[in-house]
């Protein structure tokens, strides 16, 4: 019987030996804190790479749209290659003209406009990306914590479960308990040791995610726990002046000057001209001028400015939801963070340490013969369910921080 009851013994140390050996590589990595996690992510995110090129791209487009049409030369020949005195060249006359097209109505100074309004809105869309993405490494980062404190968890969970079972194996060797008793501790010791294995494979699934933020899924990390993150005062968090609301308030001055841009494309040019026009038969030379505009009779850029009038509507009534949903936000974030806060008070103060107190003395009595072992069984069940939800508390408050942060961010 008592070869039996080791085998669960064995099992449960080289599973333990195993994670032994992850931690061992892990203790080689570099470790990571999270000021040094969001550092990374901001110079080497591929997302914030883009959107700052985007941010360039506008600017490129706004220089474009302040310059002026070019000039255009033109060079000319008539009256040659024909019949009677004109068949050589020498009655031919041979014009040459620089014409400018002028931009009337405001196009230039409309267009200008509408382009730089298209850069402030990237730029807000820069600021944006670089929030969420902090956001993101904050909550990734929370998320590789928690799974850390879970793998050492079940680390733990483990090993008092193999240590209950020698115990239980004993006693069941020297008759004060049926084998039964002895069956169950094995089957716990069992399911512990498989949930190591579980818990050490989320922790390295959560690892990777975070490092894969900044494009390194194969980097290997040692997480730096700091101290706990203070919340941001909520005087500083004005719902009307989020990153989302000021987004959706720039691209609505941008369709609203994309309106006044497509109304003055509507509106005609006037393109001047002026050369020289030489007489090849007699040798003399004369000045040309003229102008030239289209007729508006049936184009007048009416649909573009419609759907521009369109483009508009739809702004304003996404700038009203990004509004609603910023104020949604912030409040929700500050509801999330005080019940994170409670609940987080509660376990840590109480529930933990009774839970504890009790698993120490089931476990107490039960070497004494004075508990059985589904009394200490349950003991220990609930303590890893107190602690589970502990580090479950934990993630909780640092998301609901992150979010607030991400509401805050300027």
């Amino acid at each position: 019987m008592h070869s039996r009851y080791a085998r669960p013994a064995a099992v449960l140390g080289a599973v333990l030996a195993l994670a032994g050996a992850g931690a061992f590589s892990r203790a080689a990595a570099e470790p990571l804190t999270l000021d040094a996690a969001l550092s990374r992510a901001q110079t080497q995110s591929p997302l914030v790479t883009a959107a700052e090129a985007s941010v360039k791209a506008a600017e490129g487009r706004a220089r474009q749209a302040g310059l002026m049409p070019n000039p255009e030369a033109g060079l000319q020949s008539e009256n040659f290659a024909g019949s009677g005195p004109y068949g050589r060249f020498g009655a031919a006359e041979t014009t040459a003209t620089i014409s400018q097209r002028l931009e009337l109505g405001g196009k230039r100074r409309t267009r200008a406009v509408a382009a730089n309004a298209e850069v402030d809105a990237a730029r807000i869309g820069f600021t944006i990306a670089k929030a969420d993405l902090t956001q993101e490494v904050r909550v990734r980062y929370a998320e590789a914590l928690a799974a850390q404190d879970r793998l050492v968890l079940a680390q733990e969970t483990a090993a008092r479960a193999e240590g209950l079972s020698k115990v239980a194996s004993t006693l069941v060797e020297a008759g004060r308990e049926p084998p039964l008793r002895a069956l169950r501790a094995e089957a716990a010791s069992r399911e512990a040791a498989a949930a190591v294995i579980a818990a050490e494979a989320e922790a390295l699934a959560a690892r990777r995610a975070l490092v894969t933020l900044w494009g390194e899924p194969g980097e290997t990390i040692e997480l730096v726990r700091g101290p706990e993150a203070a919340a941001p005062t909520q005087t500083t968090i004005d719902p009307s002046e989020t990153l989302d609301v000021r987004q959706a308030r720039a691209d609505l001055q941008t369709a609203r000057a994309v309106i006044d841009r497509e109304r003055a494309a509507g509106r005609p040019d006037l393109t001047v001209q002026a050369g020289v026009r030489r007489f090849e038969q007699t040798g003399d030379s004369a000045m040309i001028v003229g102008f030239t505009a289209p007729i508006p009779i049936s184009n007048r850029n009416q649909g573009t400015v419609a759907a521009a009038r369109a483009d508009a509507t739809a702004a304003e009534a996404r700038e009203r939801l990004a509004l609603a949903r910023s104020v949604r936000a912030v409040r929700d974030g500050e509801a999330s963070l005080r019940a994170a806060n409670a609940r987080l008070e509660v376990l840590d103060s109480k529930i933990v340490p009774q839970a504890q107190t009790a698993v120490d003395l089931a476990r107490g009595g039960f070497e004494a013969g004075k508990f059985s072992l589904l009394e200490v069984l349950d003991a220990q069940g609930a303590l890893t369910t107190a602690r589970t939800e502990l580090i479950a508390a934990r993630l909780e408050r640092a998301k609901a921080l992150a979010a607030l942060e991400r509401a805050a961010a300027q």
